[in-house]
Formats: structure tokens, sequence, C-alpha cells
């Protein structure tokens, strides 16, 4: 927890990515793109971060399992 806010007000901003890769399924296990399918790399710290290309922006954990989550309660109904 203290490693985290310290890399919140000393760590990377990462301003400057990647241009969007998209994983062929079973080709290389990537946990930033298990989420979309397509991440980006940030080029100042080499993190790899999850992509929607929907939103055509760096996509959190968060906001992509409350979109499926909606998603799939259409479906039920």
């Amino acid at each position: 927890m203290l490693a985290k806010l310290f890399n919140t007000f000393f760590g990377c901003w990462h301003q400057h990515y990647s241009f969007p890769i998209t994983v062929r399924h079973g080709s290389r296990r990537n946990v930033a793109a298990s989420l979309t399918g397509t991440y980006v790399v940030c080029l100042d710290c080499g993190k790899e971060m999850p992509y929607d290309w929907k939103e055509m922006r760096v996509a959190s954990e968060d906001s992509h399992k409350a979109r499926v989550r909606s998603l799939a309660t259409k479906e039920a109904a």
C-alpha cells in the first residue's frame, strides 16, 4: 500500500504510450491484454496496460468488468 502511494506521487505518469497491440489467442499470456485483447505499453517505464478500442483509451479493470456485467444482464433478459 505504501509503494502504491509512493508511485502515485513520484512514479511514472504514463504519458507516452505505444500504438495499441492486439494479441492472438494462445500466442502469449499477457495479463494486460486478457481484459480487452489489446494493450498499450508505457514508453517511459515499460508497464503494459489494457486498451479499449471502442472507447479509444486505456481501460481500467473496474470499468471493463462493469461493462461486461451490464452486457451479461442484457443478454439474460
